[in-house]
């Protein structure tokens, strides 16, 4: 599946996770994120200080509600509610299908007009990097208001070095981690060519304002590898 997912996307076109994307999708991914799953195996472990009875749980940009899922079944003792929202109807749709544990549900909805109940934690997994840069100040403002006192944040995000020099450095050596995993040059040329004007990830220090500015104090990287970073903000 993974590989008939590779041969067959255009990367020549402007990425985009409509269509069937759904169906291939968390094998692509983790050919192309570093160290993916034990992102979402960390995120699971920060989570667990967060989740309180009677609290809603949100996925933001949920995708196929592979994660979510999983953080759902470690509490299926709890009366916690998750919630995975995307904006991709065929993410939701996948979601659905796959994924029927009663303390779930998913919602096909864009972030900007879903009204989040007040929470004790947002999870935000390589989401915001794809969030139109004029978006992201009143989404991360948005949660912020809606995390009760005490509550969290977990966001992983694709980050940009601090300069053009390191920046080179973590380019090559993400490309050759990627060859690694089955990608010839041609590929990565080519995707690196469809996710330009839709993929537009900040610094560390570009994401660290952008979440002081929405009122954050408490801020830390709990862990970063190549140019992936997760970030736990706490209100």
């Amino acid at each position: 599946m993974k590989k008939n997912f590779d041969k067959k996307l255009n990367y020549k076109k402007k990425w985009t996770f409509s269509g069937n994307v759904a169906q291939s999708f968390d094998g692509h991914i983790k050919k192309s994120v570093p160290m993916f799953e034990e992102f979402h195996w960390l995120t699971r472990e920060y989570a667990k200080y967060f989740i309180k009875d009677d609290s809603y749980i949100y996925d933001i940009g949920c995708a196929t509600g592979k994660f979510i899922n999983n953080l759902s079944k470690d509490f299926g003792n709890k009366k916690t509610k998750f919630i995975g929202i995307d904006i991709e109807k065929n993410m939701i749709k996948f979601a659905k299908k796959n994924y029927q544990n009663k303390n779930l549900k998913f919602f096909n909805s864009d972030i900007l007009k879903y009204n989040f109940k007040k929470t004790d934690l947002f999870i935000s997994l390589f989401t915001i990097q794809f969030i139109h840069q004029k978006n992201r100040q009143l989404i991360i403002k948005k949660m912020y208001d809606s995390l009760n006192w005490g509550g969290a944040i977990l966001i992983a995000e694709k980050v940009r070095s601090f300069d053009a020099r390191t920046q080179d450095m973590s380019n090559q050596i993400y490309n050759d981690w990627k060859r690694k995993n089955g990608f010839d040059s041609d590929q990565i040329l080519n995707k690196t060519a469809s996710l330009a004007g839709v993929m537009d990830p900040f610094s560390t220090n570009g994401n660290l304002k952008l979440f002081k500015r929405a009122g954050f104090k408490d801020i830390a990287t709990v862990a970063k590898y190549i140019c992936f970073e997760l970030f736990l903000l706490i209100k």
